[in-house]
């Protein structure tokens, strides 16, 4: 889009459910570094083949990811490393990173069977952490 303005402004997410108010630890949170990743912290314990095996992140490894979401339901919508959201020249973007279930963006699912995908961002978009189902539901706001 050439000619277009660089996005400009504030970026927010904006929790619109329980769950998603839990994760950001408030109604809202400012976007201050780009690419923002979201992800889940840790499936907990997990049945294997082997028996069951507890997923976390090593106590000294560098965080992955800027927002954490505690998927804890049995059937899990939220990937380690699920999207992030990244400022262009003219535009902000989602870009799925290759999760299981995908993101929705107004309806519009992007990524899932660990496919990924990208879509542009706007102003008052909803964000939906996996399934139609998941309980992590946000609101992108550029201010």
């Amino acid at each position: 889009m050439s000619g277009s303005p660089a996005p400009h402004g504030p970026a927010m997410l904006v929790a619109l459910t329980p769950e998603a108010y839990a994760s950001l630890g408030a109604r809202e949170r400012e976007i201050t570094r780009f690419p923002y990743r979201v992800g889940r912290e840790s499936r907990g314990t997990q049945r294997t083949a082997d028996g069951f095996v507890t997923e976390r992140r090593d106590p000294g490894s560098r965080p992955t990811n800027d927002l954490y979401l505690r998927d804890g339901e049995e059937l899990l919508n939220v990937s380690r490393e699920h999207f992030a959201i990244e400022r262009g020249d003219t535009e902000y973007i989602l870009v799925d990173q290759a999760s299981t279930c995908g993101t929705i963006v107004e309806g519009q699912s992007v990524g899932g069977q660990t496919r990924g995908g990208s879509m542009p961002l706007h102003d008052g978009d909803v964000i939906i952490v996996g399934t139609s189902l998941s309980p992590f539901v946000f609101k992108f706001r550029v201010r």
